[in-house]
């Protein structure tokens, strides 16, 4: 496939891009006077193109569930939550997990990181209808599983097993959540099982991490502790931790140290405005706290940032559309972001940096050897998409449009998209 005439940021002129065997083989200057052939040809007339964007960090097993009445601190999340996965089937999964991945498709989303639960109440059935669902939509969209204890695995006996058992399916990765753990030193080993079970299986670990209000209480400043581990066990670049909101509470002296042994680590942190905004500081009387983890910090720190979703309509996120450029348009205004090369982070935040966190064998980007996936956006200035949030024309996977809502004409060895057609 060629698609044509495209729009990159960074590079100056169109360019086209070429894909074969699910890979950008080349990205050459668009020459007026040497049209593209080849077999398959989509000419985007100018507009801008991203990498196909990933949500590193979504919760497809218990999306669209809603959530109790008058919303609910973490602590009660997780028991709603543990309340209804009891009536959790394989179907029931899947399908809730379908309708969010279509979502996340017609928004420019090519790759999910599914970040499912395993106790032994719910068993392995979110795992299951989840990787049913991967099967499903293989060719649109890669879904990635991470097998992930919600509820603990030293406190949950039993738990250690099912994890293992649910990384035997096809495209998974560990996860973790040590802070359920009653105790600092319980949550220490609950990461350093997970990140053994990564060396062990060879695949990458995301945990959820340091989700707190404040810094009392020790099982929620493991950050420093994770990148200590990290580096013991060669897993530099294949560690994630997602919501690191106790940064933000943490003394600047403090903050600086652990931002300094993350990026030491090459640890990616993963923000999740929307659950943080909406969990955090639910006790303040007077300016509640934002809860997010500093951005601009992270960024000067060379810490990598990935920017997810995490739920959608859920005890843990009541909204949601697994937009994920609104969502990195929601982490620039509780961020204090506004600088054009801050925009542009925010935009790898959802693109670049998350793909080396699925795909960290390959490069990330519009470039030879990256994955052929991109989304075709109605926009002309790639330095403004986040702000002006445009509509998805079309998504392309792995060399194939997986998705467009606009009417194509055709021509030959040519797929041209026509906005005529839809005025």
């Amino acid at each position: 496939m060629i698609v044509a005439r495209a729009r990159i940021g960074g590079v100056r002129g169109l360019v086209d891009v070429h894909v074969a065997d699910g890979l950008v083989t080349s990205v050459e200057p668009w020459a007026p006077d040497r049209p593209p052939v080849g077999d398959d040809v989509l000419d985007v007339d100018g507009h801008v193109v991203l990498p196909g964007l990933v949500e590193s960090h979504l919760h497809l097993d218990k999306a669209l569930l809603g959530g109790p009445s008058g919303g609910s601190d973490l602590q009660g999340a997780i028991a709603w939550t543990a309340a209804r996965k009891a009536d959790f089937t394989r179907e029931d999964v899947a399908d809730r997990a379908r309708r969010v991945a279509r979502l996340a498709l017609e928004n420019g989303t090519t790759t999910v990181r599914a970040h499912t639960e395993v106790d032994p109440g719910v068993g392995l059935v979110g795992v299951e209808g989840v990787l049913e669902v991967a099967e499903e939509v293989r060719e649109t969209q890669r879904i990635q599983v991470a097998v992930f204890p919600q509820e603990g695995l030293l406190v949950r006996p039993g738990t250690l097993e099912l994890v293992r058992e649910g990384l035997r399916g096809p495209d998974t990765v560990v996860g973790g959540c040590p802070y359920v753990e009653p105790d600092r030193e319980a949550a220490e080993r609950h990461v350093e099982i997970v990140l053994d079970l990564a060396v062990e299986h060879g695949v990458p670990a995301d945990l959820h991490l340091d989700l707190a209000d404040d810094a009392d209480d020790p099982r929620f400043t493991l950050a420093e502790h994770v990148a200590r581990a990290t580096i013991d066990r060669g897993l530099q670049g294949r560690v994630a931790i997602g919501h690191v909101t106790t940064l933000a509470a943490m003394p600047r002296d403090d903050r600086a140290r652990v931002l300094a042994a993350l990026a030491a680590a090459d640890v990616t942190v993963t923000v999740l405005p929307a659950t943080d905004l909406y969990l955090s500081g639910r006790d303040d009387e007077r300016n509640a706290r934002r809860g997010v983890a500093p951005l601009r910090e992270l960024w000067a720190a060379g810490v990598p940032v990935a920017v997810s979703s995490n739920n959608v309509r859920n005890a843990f996120t009541p909204t949601g559309r697994a937009d994920l450029l609104d969502m990195a348009l929601l982490a620039a205004r509780v961020g204090h972001v506004s600088e054009p090369d801050e925009l542009d982070h925010l935009v790898a935040a959802v693109t670049d940096v998350p793909r080396r966190l699925v795909d960290p064998e390959i490069p990330a980007g519009i470039t030879p050897g990256a994955r052929g996936d991109l989304v075709v956006l109605d926009a002309r200035d790639s330095g403004q998409v986040l702000l002006d949030q445009p509509r998805r024309l079309a998504v392309v996977r792995g060399g194939r449009v997986a998705w467009t809502d606009l009417p194509a004409v055709a021509v030959p060895g040519s797929l041209v998209l026509d906005r005529r057609a839809a005025c």
